[in-house]
């Protein structure tokens, strides 16, 4: 079983960029499950049906997501009636939405987790308690789950890949759109990096453009971002999983260049 993650899709150019390599990334890899983090779709905020079926058609199984799930009203309706689309399944009961999926693929069903760390982050359920409830509930109808960890803390990430270390297949970070250099599987076989980094524009600050975060950071001023355009790139990973013992073999970060013409 082979699963390929794209990390963070920014806005446009993140939906240009992944529409130009990942159909043919899909097939080059041989990617039986295709998972991407998509809650920065529309213009860099959120999400909206037109930008989620863009993604659903490029290939895409299930899109995760995170904090900024939450930025547009559209989104709410669209957790409700797309269940490929995801939310972190420890915002509180009442949310509209669920945090998993299982996708029934040719080489056999992925069960898709998507969780939101605490440190630093909007106060939530507890990621370690809601995760592990799942996971066993998941396991009964198959053994390779995967987790979108939504996080800003690298500790916290790594505690909670520890936590988790052979209950499930891979455990990739989102967030921070940078991408860290740590891919390993772990002691008991989970698959495991930090960040996968961003998928969109890498000429300003995680994907927006540049003198909007500088006046953020610099001037103390709550400036409207955009998505920055230029130096495309589509990062994540792909993850090799053993399909009977439900263990990662192999991870491989992707970071590719895309020069438009």
């Amino acid at each position: 079983m082979r699963i390929l993650f794209v990390a963070d899709l920014v806005g446009k150019p993140g939906r240009r960029v992944a529409r130009a390599l990942l159909p043919q990334l899909r097939e080059e890899k041989a990617a039986d499950v295709v998972v991407a983090n998509g809650e920065n779709l529309a213009a860099g905020f959120g999400v909206t049906g037109p930008t989620v079926s863009d993604l659903l058609d490029m290939g895409v199984d299930v899109v995760t997501s995170g904090n900024h799930i939450w930025d547009r009203r559209e989104g709410l309706s669209l957790l409700e009636s797309e269940p490929r689309l995801l939310r972190p399944a420890n915002y509180p009961p009442g949310n509209p939405g669920s945090g998993a999926h299982v996708v029934e693929s040719a080489a056999g069903k992925v069960a898709v987790l998507n969780l939101q760390g605490r440190v630093f982050m909007p106060a939530l359920d507890d990621p370690f308690r809601v995760g592990r409830s799942l996971v066993d509930e998941l396991r009964a109808e198959t053994n390779i789950i995967v987790i979108d960890f939504h996080a800003e803390a690298t500790a916290e990430k790594q505690a909670f890949a520890r936590y988790m270390d052979g209950l499930v297949s891979a455990i990739v970070g989102t967030h921070t759109h940078v991408p860290t250099a740590d891919a390993r599987i772990l002691p008991g076989g989970t698959a495991y990096v930090t960040d996968l980094g961003m998928t969109g524009s890498h000429c300003g600050v995680i994907g927006y453009r540049a003198e909007q975060a500088i006046q953020r950071a610099a001037l103390g001023r709550r400036v409207r971002l955009e998505p920055a355009d230029g130096e495309l790139r589509l990062q994540g990973a792909v993850v090799d999983v053993d399909t009977a013992s439900g263990h990662a073999k192999r991870i491989e970060r992707i970071d590719l260049v895309y020069e438009e013409e």
